[in-house]
């Protein structure tokens, strides 16, 4: 019986051969759920749930809300035992993927290709970033820094300025640079700019990166 362990990386290179210039962030907050990863491409977000052979579909209906917020696209990967009855349990718009165990590891098959969602939160999409990203969006489209007031206050006045698709890819282009092996000094660089308290440094947990 496959495992959630056992598809994660087979599928993230399965993801990179189809879109080719991706970057992956596993275990991510999405509202009231956790995603098992977030897929960024060029100007998209993918959200990405998987259900293994174990897993049930036990809090599918809330994780399906919570990833339409989330994602541009979502998909939902499946082990071959939830195969045949996968499409009644997520939007038509959702894409599907099947997995399934052979020889040599394990096989995906794309039932289904997602479709773009249209409940997606640029708002929420845009709460994936630190606020030293943030500034790197406002620098480069001539802001005001808006330093003293709240990350939730800045994401608004850079919505409401920078054009919806041009925001889109500069926002995954700071997610695509992001560096975990120094973004603890990179945040209290911005922290010390601004008068703020210096925070604890903390081991991040790197993330796939994957660049062709």
């Amino acid at each position: 019986m496959l495992k959630d362990v056992d598809i994660r990386e087979p599928l993230f290179d399965f993801l990179e051969e189809k879109y080719g210039k991706i970057r992956i962030f596993e275990e991510k907050n999405i509202g009231k759920s956790r995603a098992d990863a977030i897929m960024i491409t060029d100007g998209n977000l993918f959200g990405i749930e998987i259900k293994s052979d174990a897993d049930t579909y036990q809090r599918l209906e809330r994780q399906v809300k919570d990833y339409d917020i989330f994602g541009d696209y979502n998909y939902v990967v499946v082990g071959s035992t939830h195969a045949t009855h996968i499409r009644e349990h997520v939007p038509d718009y959702w894409g599907i993927i099947s997995v399934e165990e052979v020889e040599n590891g394990v096989d995906f098959y794309m039932m289904r290709e997602p479709k773009k969602n249209k409940q997606v939160s640029l708002r929420c999409q845009m709460s994936f970033l630190w606020r030293f990203e943030l500034a790197h969006i406002q620098e480069k489209n001539n802001m005001y820094k808006y330093a003293y007031k709240s990350k939730v206050f800045v994401i608004d006045k850079i919505i409401d300025t920078v054009e919806r698709e041009l925001l889109k890819q500069q926002m995954t282009d700071e997610l695509f640079e992001r560096d975990y092996t120094t973004v603890a000094d990179k945040i209290n660089e911005y922290r010390k700019e601004h008068n703020q308290k210096p925070r604890r440094k903390k081991k991040y947990k790197k993330r796939r990166k994957v660049i062709v």
